[in-house]
């Protein structure tokens, strides 16, 4: 079996390659490019989980980066578990052709309780004072304290956040080559999100995106050499491709203005009760799951859907089952934005009663996704003195708030999720020619590329 790395480099897309990445650029044109067709959503745990297993939503069950689950009545962003994934991986099935065979899984998503021989992910600490602490978990479980040891606490703080570098990139890039050194892997899984954070805030802008495009390719060519130092065939992957956009689209406002959605006051504030809502949406990038408890509304919930500014697409039954989506856990109908627009999961018709989390970067407490947490408050008028406030209290043992969100989803300036109509934005893989015969393949098949790079 071949060492193989594959390298996922989020955001990474034909666009912006170029001038600010100069060692992609070059190593890219010696290799060979495909482009691959997004799965719907294009988002990470959907892409991720369609590239391990083969196999499409529909039958591997990941439907977005979270989804409502209806055994619970809750939505939950951002688990963990890979016992979510409900199809075979691409690991198992080179394990059971050569039981010498081993895996590392360096971040990417549902990275926990899987069969992996090595995995790290981030797992903040949570104590009963409310704090939290940056924290990764790891298997074996004493692979997160030996990595700790050698490169400090993993920089949770930096991987998500108004506070996003690079770092949290670095520190991951440098613990793959840790375990790489440590127990040599047959195929290392690398995940580098660092391109996602800027492009959400500032969309397709070089002038402001090119410092991270920089430290990427820095990172990609330091990453690259190592690997191909040791004979690693190195396969180039990315998700999906961020576009500019300028229009928020509030769907669960438009329900909770029907009538349709139900709110529960907590001390003065408002929380979705999504268990009792005739009518809600998941809102995650530019794809809504839309949930109608109610079915005897759902062809007018199309049709409000289906005349409202932002949306493209509604995908009823039929539509799913086109777009490989048709799961128990999708919604009854799912929506897709136009080129301009993306979901907010805002509720709230008044600022001053939205939830105490909508003003914090809390991504398992938000019925959504949140792309917003990316911005520090611009009616903060010192940032420095009011965090660091906050910070003190946390180090004091005291009960604090991180309130230095803003509620201003215009702020957001581009996105993903829908499928792209120029293939510049559109993800790619690279890698040898002697792999990669075509030039464009769909998700799936990334699968069996790693296959057969692994198998060479």
């Amino acid at each position: 079996m071949k060492k193989t790395v594959v390298l996922d480099i989020v955001a990474l897309t034909p666009r912006v390659i170029g001038e600010h990445t100069p060692f992609l650029k070059k190593w890219i044109a010696s290799k060979k490019q495909a482009v691959v067709e997004p799965v719907l959503p294009a988002v990470t745990c959907s892409a991720q989980s369609v590239y391990l297993t083969g196999k499409w939503p529909t039958e591997n069950g990941i439907v977005g980066n979270g989804w409502y689950f209806q055994d619970e009545c809750e939505i939950k962003f951002w688990r963990q578990s890979n016992k979510l994934v409900q199809a075979e991986k691409v690991w198992e099935v080179l394990r059971k052709e050569n039981p010498g065979f081993t895996v590392a899984n360096l971040f990417w998503w549902y990275n926990m309780y899987s069969s992996a021989d090595y995995a790290v992910t981030p797992r903040p600490l949570y104590p009963a004072d409310g704090r939290k602490l940056p924290d990764c978990h790891s298997q074996p479980m004493e692979l997160r304290d030996k990595l700790q040891a050698e490169l400090g606490q993993f920089p949770l703080f930096t991987f998500w956040g108004p506070n996003t570098t690079i770092e949290s990139s670095k520190w991951i890039a440098e613990a793959a080559k840790k375990v790489e050194e440590w127990y040599n892997p047959t195929l290392n899984l690398i995940y580098i999100p660092h391109l996602d954070y800027n492009l959400q805030k500032y969309g397709i802008d070089f002038s402001k995106i090119s410092k991270d495009l920089k430290e990427v390719d820095d990172l990609a060519r330091d990453l690259i050499t190592f690997f191909e130092s040791r004979g690693a065939e190195v396969l180039l992957l990315s998700e999906y491709g961020i576009t500019s956009v300028s229009k928020p689209v509030h769907l669960n406002r438009i329900f909770r203005e029907k009538g349709w959605i139900q709110v529960k006051n907590e001390l003065g504030r408002e929380t979705l009760d999504s268990g009792t809502s005739a009518v809600f949406a998941v809102a995650d990038h530019q794809v809504a799951h839309v949930h109608v408890n109610d079915h005897s509304k759902l062809s007018e919930v199309k049709a409000l859907l289906e005349k409202t500014p932002g949306v493209e697409k509604v995908l009823d039954a039929q539509g799913k089952k086109d777009y490989h989506i048709d799961h128990a856990r999708s919604g009854d109908l799912v929506v897709i934005a136009d080129a301009d627009s993306w979901f907010t999961y805002y509720f709230w018709l008044d600022d001053t009663k939205a939830p105490d989390y909508a003003r914090c970067v809390d991504i398992h407490r938000k019925p959504g996704y949140d792309p917003v947490e990316l911005v520090l408050d611009p009616a903060i008028k010192i940032p420095i003195l009011k965090i660091g406030s906050k910070v003190l209290k946390k180090k004091l043992g005291f009960r604090y708030l991180m309130d230095v969100i803003p509620l201003d989803a215009t702020l957001v300036k581009g996105a993903h999720g829908r499928i792209p109509e120029s293939d510049l934005d559109k993800p790619l893989l690279v890698g040898d020619s002697k792999l990669i015969s075509s030039d464009r393949i769909q998700p799936t098949e990334v699968f069996d590329l790693i296959l057969r790079a692994v198998r060479s």
